[in-house]
């Protein structure tokens, strides 16, 4: 490791302010993706801004019919919440998954979001119910935040303050994880929305997370496993690696999406 300076701002509008004065620096959320990168010497901020003193950035609460999570909320925190589990328990069930016992109480929502790891499971959580993330300057649609591997529409000095989830009728989450790590090789969210049909699909595509459109419109038929029998999608652009090749990654999002499916309409 190397010298750097480490700030503990206690409001968002410091932890802004700090962004602005150090153009180098970084935000600390939950920290599993930062200091390994930091170690291995791949990172290298001047200063890190801490943000789990900031106050009113955490925490999870039905607003209207969105389901509200501040964005320093653990992983762990959302698995167990109540107000999650009544409201949307195919939402709440997502990071009972992500890793290991320790990367769950640590780990953030909002640091998953910002990092837009293409393996990570809430990007196709947020992308798959049509979600909203509200930083400190605006609101991004989920649709317009992914813009490609670890790439994410926030600007510089732009900090994700909670997430806005409308709650869907039907959702569910199925993933195919790899054994050690508990990363999704293939993630599949779907939900169901009065008309609004969504197929969300993380760890297999080359670019991160994508929907799926041939899905969501035979879904749209009728809101089914057996409407997506004999569906595929191509395996072009798909990941190719030594855990899974682009052909079996493609032919697992259409077994998840099956599975996903049948487990939202159980």
């Amino acid at each position: 490791m190397y010298a750097f300076t480490f700030h503990q701002p206690t409001t968002v509008r410091q932890a802004a302010n700090l962004l602005a004065k150090n153009p180098e620096a970084k935000l600390l959320a939950g920290g599993h993706s930062l200091i390994p990168v930091m170690k291995q010497r791949l990172a290298s901020p001047s200063a890190i801004v801490d943000l789990s003193k900031v106050e009113g950035i955490s925490g999870v609460e039905m607003k209207g019919r969105s389901l509200v999570i501040g964005a320093m909320t653990r992983h762990a925190d959302v698995a167990n919440s109540v107000v999650a589990k009544e409201a949307m328990p195919g939402l709440a069930a997502v990071p009972g998954s992500i890793g290991d016992p320790q990367v769950r109480n640590m780990g953030t929502i909002g640091g998953s979001v910002a990092n837009n790891d293409p393996n990570a499971d809430y990007p196709a959580a947020c992308l798959g119910l049509g979600a909203t993330i509200v930083t400190n300057k605006r609101k991004i649609a989920a649709d317009d935040f992914f813009t490609g591997m670890f790439s994410t529409a926030l600007e510089d000095g732009e900090i994700i303050v909670k997430i806005q989830f409308p709650v869907a009728k039907k959702a569910a989450y199925e993933k195919f994880k790899h054994p050690a790590s508990g990363f999704a090789l293939v993630g599949v969210f779907v939900s169901k929305r009065a008309s609004d049909i969504r197929v969300a699909v993380t760890g297999a595509g080359s670019n991160g997370v994508f929907r799926v459109k041939s899905f969501e419109e035979a879904l749209k038929k009728r809101f089914a496993a057996k409407s997506l029998e004999g569906m595929s999608i191509p395996a072009t652009g798909m990941n190719s690696d030594i855990h899974a090749s682009a052909e079996y990654r493609a032919h697992l999002v259409g077994v998840m999406a099956r599975r996903a499916v049948a487990k939202a309409t159980a």
